[in-house]
Formats: structure tokens, C-alpha cells, sequence
């Protein structure tokens, strides 16, 4: 979740951006366009932006909590090792309120909202230390108490009845990659503060048969326990399962949260660009945004998940970010390079003078882990990070829908000044979906898509998991790097009325949007 924009491109987007000040006024009538859908319409789906405002300046909006009780908003601030608070009784005006000062030693990560209480996730210093979830009465923003968990916890949340709180903790290398901590799950018991963490010690020497599945088991000399980190967490409505993203892996494990156990890992399978409906813009120096089939595979690498049900099934959608490991100490590690800096197999690449030009897919980033399929130092084939997509998947973790190239399709013809971020991120990760969080409103399953890149959020309705509709674009101009997106039912909302709460965290700003 810590990805930054480098200053010149910062500013670049926040003026340069967009010429109107809220493209979703004329974006999406709210109200889907799929004949074959035969899910009730019986709730409107249109936001508008009601207010927006900074919290500290650059970095200082990463991740919110609401908490309907209070009506405040917590703000992760990675600037201080503090919670900004701010009163939302009237949207239009919100107060800013004293901040809550963590007693641990690092910045907060991650914060979560249930039944009065604040969660807030942050790291030790050490960084093979235990990391720690702090817990605070929202009404007077008091201390109840410190606890442990794993190394790194990077996402926090509740069970939706509040009864456990879990993180995520990613147990990342320090930048020699001398030290790998475990990554692991950790389940809290909010009424007796008892912890639980489980590590991935289990699946050790399963690593043959999961990366099969398309799972990656590759830092330097790591068993898959080490390996894997955490990076989200998702919880069934019952309050007894949850999946974890493993981005960096490309994989989701599955959690029993009742008898404490991490029951599964489901590898998450490539992406191939050379399918129809796949088709990516793979340079920025091409001159032109253009989608095409290309050689090459996606690595879904999901960073957000977020679960709903249809009928009695399990079914969690995945942003399909991806993540390269780069880690610049001695030894350290580094896993991607650029297409036309690595050797292609001649055979398999007959046109590789031609593919590896820049405008062609030279400037495309591929990960040196996966690709020489025979081991003979040659690229027999090329993945890149991320998928530019979400994904639906089953609860057993088979993919029921991938939006292909919507995405690009969609901001391509609605927002082309927004498309990959100006272009400029067409050779990485193109807009790199970032966020994903879902509202029932009446009967329609909603779902909301930030994309880091385009400072966009995309609307679809996805009741039936296998076609979802585009609704419309959510976007703000002054807003930089949504990190979060966090929806707020109607019954729990100041106005009456559905939000959804977008903190920026390149620019500082927190934007709320209502449904008309």
C-alpha cells in the first residue's frame, strides 16, 4: 500500500488533470445498460460530490474509518504517527477534532471502525519486530490497550459483528534481504484481547505444487513462509472466513476464523494479453493510446479484496494492482527489468528486434522470476505486474469474471486525458486498480474501483457476478492516488443517504460523494 508518485508527476496530474471539476456529472446515468440482467432495479445508483477537503498536505490521507456512532472520520496520516480526526455531523462543513496520538513508534497503516471501538495497525521501527494494533473509545478517543501481532501489520478490520479484529501483516525484508520475517494473520478478540497469529509454516514444501496454480514462491533463499506478506484482508458476512490477498505472490489464502487456522492458499493463475478483450497500451513512448494483443501474460497480483454474496455463494473481488519486489541494499534483490533489456528466446520471438522496440513492448516491465520456461538464461515468455483489471472469484478461488480491458476501454473513451495516467504508466501497471469495496443499496450489489493512476473510482453494479455493468466515474480534480474507498450504508450515513468516502493519499484530500 505504499506507492508514491514522485513530485514532478504529482504535479503534473494535479494540474494538468481534468478541465472540468466533476466528471462524474455527465459520466453513467446511474442505472446499468445490461438487456439480460434480471436483478430488481429497484434503487438508484448516482453519486455526486458533496465535499472535499485536505487533511495535512501530500501523504496525509492514506486510509478512513467512519464510525456512525460518532460521526467522525479517521484518517491515517503517514506523515505523523497519528489519527486525524474529523467530526462529518455536517458533511459540508466537517470539524477537525484533537488527533489521536498512537503510543507505539512508527506510522499508523491501516485503521477500522466496529461497535464504538478504533483499530489502528501500525509497525515497530525493528523490522523484524512484532507490530501492534492500538485500540481507542471513538466517543472520547481514549486508550484501551496495546496488543501484538505479526511483523508489519499493513490492514486492519473487523468481523462484521465486531467480535475478532484481523490483520494483515506483510513481514516485508529489510532493503538487504538479510532479514525476511514471516508474513502471517493475526485474530484478535476484542472482548478478552486475546491474540492469536498464524504463519504460513504449513505450506512449506508445498511450493512446487502451488506455483503449478501460478502462485510465486522466489525471494532470495525464502521457504514460502518467509515469502509470502500479507497484504488484505476480506471477511464473510457470517464472520467466519476470511481471504487474504498474498500480492507479491499472486495468490489468496483462506482463513478459518473460528477454529483459528489458515486453511488454504489458492493460486491465482496469469492473465494472457494476447487474448481478444485483453488487449493492453503497452508503451508510453509510443506517441499514441492504443489498446493491442500482445505476447505477453499479466500477473493478477491483487492488492484490495472485498467480499460479497449472491444467493448463498461466497464470491471476493480482487484490484488487480501487482507488485514488484525492489529492494536496493547489499545484496538486496530486484525482480523487474524492461523488455528490451533482457534476452528473448530467438525461437519462440522470431520478431524480437521488432517486439523489443520501444514503441512495441521495449518499455514494457516484466518480472525476471517467471518467463525461462527451460532455465536457459533466454525469456521464453513475459510477465508483467498486475492484471489492469478486477476480478470476481468464487469463494474456492476460481475465476467467475475478469473485466479484461474495460478498464482502459472505459477511461480510453470517457476520460482520455486520465488513460493510464496520462500515459505515462502504460509501460508498468497501467491505471493500476488500487481499491475495491462493495455496498448492497436495495438489492444491487455495488462495487467501486480506485485506480491509483487515473485518480479515478469506477462504479459497476456486479449483482451477477458473471456481468457486471458499468455504472459510472467517480473523480475530483485536485485529488492524487486513491488508497481508499470506503462505502457508508444510508442507515449509518449523517444524510440518509449512501456515501462513499475516497482518501487521497498522494494528495492529502478526502473527498465524500452521496448518492442521488
Amino acid at each position: 500500500m505504499k506507492k508514491f508518485l514522485t513530485p514532478l508527476l504529482s504535479l503534473f496530474l494535479l494540474f494538468s488533470f481534468f478541465s472540468c471539476e466533476h466528471i462524474d456529472d455527465f459520466l453513467g446515468d446511474g442505472n446499468g445498460d445490461d438487456p439480460n440482467d434480471d436483478t430488481p432495479m429497484d434503487a438508484t445508483v448516482n453519486f455526486k460530490s458533496l465535499n472535499s477537503f485536505d487533511v495535512d498536505g501530500e501523504d496525509s490521507a492514506e486510509i478512513t474509518a467512519f464510525d456512525p456512532l460518532t460521526s467522525k472520520l479517521f484518517v491515517t496520516n503517514g506523515a505523523i504517527p497519528e489519527i486525524s480526526v474529523f467530526d462529518l455531523s455536517d458533511i459540508h462543513n466537517p470539524v477537525r477534532l484533537d488527533p489521536i496520538v498512537c503510543t507505539t513508534a512508527g506510522n499508523p497503516n491501516s485503521v477500522a471502525v466496529s461497535n464504538g471501538i478504533l483499530a489502528v495497525a501500525l509497525a515497530r521501527e525493528a523490522v523484524d519486530a512484532p507490530g501492534v494494533v492500538e485500540l481507542f473509545r471513538t466517543e472520547d478517543q481514549v486508550g484501551i490497550c496495546v496488543l501484538d501481532v505479526g511483523v508489519l501489520p499493513d490492514m486492519v478490520t473487523f468481523t462484521p459483528n465486531g467480535e475478532y479484529i484481523l490483520t494483515a501483516n506483510e513481514g516485508e525484508p529489510n532493503d538487504d534481504y538479510t532479514i525476511d520475517p514471516h508474513g502471517s494473520v493475526s485474530i484478535i478478540n476484542v472482548s478478552s484481547q486475546e491474540v492469536t497469529t498464524m504463519n504460513f509454516e504449513g505450506f512449506n514444501g508445498m511450493e512446487a505444487a502451488l506455483e503449478e496454480g501460478g502462485f510465486r514462491v522466489f525471494g532470495p533463499h525464502a521457504s514460502l513462509a518467509a515469502d509470502v506478506e500479507p497484504e488484505y484482508v476480506t471477511i464473510s458476512d457470517d464472520g467466519t472466513t476470511a481471504w487474504v490477498a498474498l500480492q507479491e505472490n499472486n495468490g489468496v489464502a483462506v482463513v478459518d476464523i473460528v477454529n483459528k487456522q489458515i486453511t488454504d492458499i489458492l493460486p491465482l493463475g496469469f492473465k494472457n494479453y494476447a487474448n481478444p478483450g485483453n488487449e493492453i497500451d503497452p508503451s508510453d513512448e509510443d506517441g499514441k493510446k492504443e489498446l493491442r494483443s500482445v505476447p505477453a501474460f499479466g500477473i493478477y497480483q491483487p492488492d484490495a479484496l472485498a467480499y460479497y454474496s449472491v444467493n448463498g455463494m461466497d464470491y471476493f473481488v480482487s484490484a488487480n494492482e501487482g507488485d514488484a519486489r525492489e529492494y536496493e541494499g547489499t545484496p538486496g534483490f530486484v525482480e523487474e527489468d524492461r523488455v528490451k533489456d533482457v534476452t528473448l528466446d530467438p525461437d519462440v520471438f522470431p520478431d524480437f528486434e521488432t517486439l523489443q522496440l520501444e514503441e512495441n513492448l521495449g518499455r514494457l516491465k516484466l518480472t525476471l522470476v517467471n518467463g525461462d520456461t527451460d532455465g536457459d538464461g533466454d525469456f521464453d515468455e513475459i510477465y508483467s505486474f498486475g492484471a489492469r483489471s478486477f476480478s470476481i472469484w468464487s469463494g474456492m478461488g476460481q475465476l467467475v469474471y475478469d473485466s479484461g480491458n474495460e478498464i482502459a476501454q472505459r477511461t480510453l473513451e470517457l476520460t482520455p486525458n486520465a488513460f493510464n495516467g496520462g500515459d505515462g504508466r502504460s509501460d508498468d501497471k497501467g491505471a493500476e486498480p488500487e481499491a475495491v469495496s462493495i455496498l448492497k443499496i436495495g438489492e444491487r450489489q455495488i462495487l467501486f474501483v480506485g485506480l491509483e493512476r487515473n485518480n479515478q473510482v469506477l462504479v459497476y453494479d456486479i449483482s451477477n457476478p458473471s456481468f457486471p455493468e458499468f455504472i459510472q466515474i467517480l473523480s475530483t480534480e485536485g485529488d492524487v492516488g486513491p488508497e481508499g474507498v470506503l462505502p457508508v450504508a444510508a442507515e449509518d450515513s449523517p444524510t440518509g443517504k449512501e456515501l462513499v468516502i475516497v482518501s487521497n493519499e498522494v494528495s492529502g484530500t478526502v473527498t465524500i460523494y452521496e448518492n442521488q
